[in-house]
This record gives structure tokens, C-alpha cells and sequence, in this order.
């Protein structure tokens, strides 16, 4: 990558930055008429995604900078309507960069299916049992989806949970069975699904109990992603506040969102920002990546904050974000949606394993901006810059009619689209 071509990237239009992708090894010639053209669906493409079609929902689709991770220099795809997210992005993961990048590991890429048993007449010699056959229920599994067992994954451990009846919420007593899978570079929800109705009727037939259902579980807490940086408090100096003193304020900031679940919601918002904006470009379910990872802030028994940053004894600033992310490299909309190969193509990423280190990165870089913004200069002020523009086109500008109402909202008292819409109309007069 020749990060020359990339310079005041955000100053080009939207044709140029294309060139400069092209320009800096990023895209090929056809991939850059592909982007120019527009990553639109076609009405087949569309029609046949969901029922009902209608038409196609866009949002915009950019690129986030200067982003190094475990080594490797990215520009990052991501599908998001929100100003200021992926100036946001870059700007963190420049800071990140000049410290040396982004580390990331990943676990192995497991998923969960469960099969739940309702008021199990006996619970304790079911799970004896289920244990007892563990051998044979892993191996009806893989027999339901044999493609998987054929390219290296497959289920490969049993688990039983007993959860007792509680009188209080008046909720029932269940017993569920969970099948460990290795879905290799698939999501992997088709996979489990299919294993898990494949071995209900063996199930049943083993406890001598009727199943209430066999589903995939969003919760991946056994396909775990986390990224790390760490950054010299000099690097972190904003206006009259030196880098000790940023330091200490975001540490700050991640303490109150982790004691608070009223902070913590809008820490991971932020951080959530970063996140889906990648999984939907990537064409991977961010709804499911989303439910998990939020369960996951739930994991100690409070909502707290996904992210930590902490003082090194050296007094570097230490962060880290850990989450589930099961993502995929192939399967759904992933090989024929235009923009999610797009974004493949952008990335160079070679499995599922090195998506998930991206997404995750993105999400920490995304935590560092707001938080910084946050204890510094203020949510507001890089954000509505941003928001100006927006609100320059809901009132109808045009062309060069945007930069110059846009530069009025900015010095205006109220920027909200009443003014927008006033501006606008001495302007045409």
C-alpha cells in the first residue's frame, strides 16, 4: 500500500478518493469503475434476498484510514449513515499507529447449538445419559452436515446446563443440551441449525422427553476476538491538556462506563459504531454480531463497559477490547453482494479469523475517539461539523450551494434545519 496516494484523503471527492485507492495498490482498474459506477443490487439480486421486495435500502459505503493491525496496513470499508464515525476511526487508529499498531488474537472459531429440554422429568439421569452418548450425538451431528466434517470442522464437544425452576418469575425448569461446532470460515447459523434439528429426534429418543427446539445460540463466547494498543501519553496531548492529562480522563471515562450501565450503553454504542459499520460491508449479520456482543457487556451480572483502559507502569496508555464475533468469510450474502465483495476485495483479508481482528480493532479505535473527544473538547464539535452537511442537503442545497450552507450552520446560534432552510432561501435570492 502506498500511503502517499492517501494524503488529506478527506479533502478529495468521492471520484478522487476512488483514484487514490487505485493509485496507492488498494484497487484494481475494473474495481475502481465498479466503485465509480455505484455497488448497487440488482432487482434479482434483490428480489430474491428477502419477501416482499420493494426496492433497495442504501446507505454510504467509505473507507476508514491508517489503520495498522498486527503489522498489516489496512483501509477499512464501512457502511454507516452516522457524520463523523469514520473520521473518527482514521484519526484514532493514526494515534494507534504512530505507537505501533493495533495486536489482536482470536480464539478458536467455535459456535454454540442447543437443543432445550422443558421440565425434564429427571434431570440428573438425563444429563448422566446425554454425557453417556456424547460420542454418538456429536457423530449424528456431523452426519447431518457432512460437508463441514469433509473440509476440517464439525461438532466436537457436548455440554449440558441444568437451569432450575424459579417460583418467584414463575419460569420453568429446562435443561439444554450445547454441541460445540467449528464452523471454519462460514458464520456457521446454517450449519448449526441443521445439526441441531438433525439430532432432536436422537435426543429425544435417548432422555425419553420431548424437545422444546434445536437452535444456533448468537452468545459465541467460545469464538472470542480482543485487540490491543498502547500508546505513549505524548502522543495523546490535545489543546492546553498534556498527554498525561488525556490519559488519565479517558481512564476515567472507561471507569464511570464501567460502574454505570447508563454510561456503559453509550460507551458500546460508540464502539458499536465502528463494529457494524464493518460487519454490514463485510455482508455479514450484524444483528446477531450485535445480541452477542451486548450479552457479552452482560456477562458479570451488570451491564458494564466492553472496552479497558488502563496506565501502564511505564505510564503508556493500555487498551483492550474483547468481544464475540462470529463472522464469516463465505456464505449468505457474502460471494454475490456487490459491496460486501467489494469490501473483501478492499481488505485483502485472507480468512474469517483475520476479518474478526479488523472488526474488532475498528471497535477499539472507535472507543478511543469518542472517549477522547469526550474528556477533551467535547462530543459535539467534530460531530456537528459533520452533522452541518447533513442537514445542508435536507433543506434541498445543491452542488456548491452544501459547502457554503454548511460553513453557515457552523457559525449560525441554532444549527438545526429551520435555520438550514432559511439560509438557504436568502441565499437564492
Amino acid at each position: 500500500m502506498d500511503h502517499s496516494y492517501l494524503s488529506k484523503f478527506y479533502t478529495k471527492s468521492r471520484v478522487e478518493r476512488i483514484d487514490a485507492l487505485e493509485k496507492a495498490g488498494i484497487l484494481s482498474a475494473n474495481d475502481k469503475e465498479m466503485l465509480i459506477t455505484g455497488l448497487h443490487l440488482t432487482d434479482d439480486m434483490a428480489d430474491n434476498m428477502i419477501e416482499n421486495q420493494l426496492s433497495a435500502y442504501e446507505l454510504p459505503y467509505g473507507a476508514a484510514l491508517n489503520f495498522l493491525i498486527d503489522g498489516k496496513d489496512y483501509a477499512v470499508p464501512m457502511a454507516i449513515e452516522e457524520p463523523s464515525v469514520i473520521a473518527a476511526a482514521s484519526s484514532a487508529a493514526k494515534i494507534v499507529k504512530q505507537a505501533g499498531g493495533f495486536q489482536t488474537a482470536v480464539t478458536d472459531r467455535v459456535m454454540i447449538g442447543q437443543i432445550a429440554i422443558k421440565n425434564p422429568p429427571n434431570a440428573a439421569s438425563m444429563m448422566e445419559k446425554l454425557h453417556q452418548y456424547e460420542h454418538a450425538i456429536l457423530q449424528k451431528a456431523n452426519e447431518a452436515h457432512p460437508s463441514i466434517v469433509k473440509r476440517g470442522g464439525g461438532a466436537i464437544r457436548l455440554d449440558v446446563r441444568h437451569i432450575e425452576a424459579d417460583p418467584v418469575e414463575k419460569m420453568p425448569e429446562f435443561l439444554i443440551l450445547h454441541v460445540h461446532v467449528h464452523t471454519l470460515e462460514a458464520m456457521g447459523a446454517n450449519i448449526l441449525n441443521t445439526m441441531m434439528e438433525g439430532i432432536l429426534p436422537y435426543v429425544e429418543e435417548l432422555i425419553q422427553a420431548p424437545a422444546l427446539m434445536g437452535i444456533l445460540s448468537n452468545y459465541a463466547t467460545e469464538c472470542l476476538a480482543t485487540a490491543t494498543c498502547r500508546i505513549p501519553a505524548k502522543l495523546l496531548r490535545k489543546g492546553d491538556l498534556s498527554g498525561e492529562e488525556v490519559r488519565d480522563r479517558i481512564i476515567d471515562a472507561y471507569q464511570f462506563a464501567y460502574v454505570d450501565p447508563y454510561r456503559a450503553v453509550t460507551h458500546n454504542k460508540g464502539i458499536m459504531n465502528g463494529i457494524d459499520s464493518v460487519v454490514m460491508a463485510s455482508g455479514n449479520d450484524w444483528r446477531a454480531v450485535s445480541a452477542g456482543i451486548h450479552a457479552y457487556a452482560s456477562k458479570s451480572g451488570q451491564y458494564r463497559s466492553l472496552s479497558t483502559w488502563e496506565k501502564a507502569d511505564n505510564g503508556d496508555l493500555l487498551g483492550s477490547l474483547t468481544i464475540p464475533l462470529p463472522v464469516g468469510a463465505v456464505g449468505g450474502s457474502i460471494s454475490f453482494h456487490p459491496a460486501a465483495k467489494m469490501t473483501k476485495t478492499i481488505l485483502h483479508y485472507e480468512n474469517a479469523a483475520e476479518l474478526e481482528s479488523i472488526i474488532v480493532s475498528v471497535g477499539l479505535a472507535q472507543n478511543l475517539a469518542a472517549i477522547k473527544a469526550l474528556v477533551t473538547e467535547g462530543i459535539q464539535k467534530g460531530h456537528m461539523g459533520l452533522q452541518s452537511r447533513s442537514l445542508a442537503i435536507s433543506a434541498g442545497a445543491v452542488g456548491e450551494e452544501i459547502d457554503w450552507l454548511s460553513d453557515q450552520l457552523k457559525q449560525a446560534d441554532n444549527m438545526n434545519l429551520a435555520t438550514a432552510e432559511k439560509l438557504l432561501e436568502e441565499y437564492r435570492q
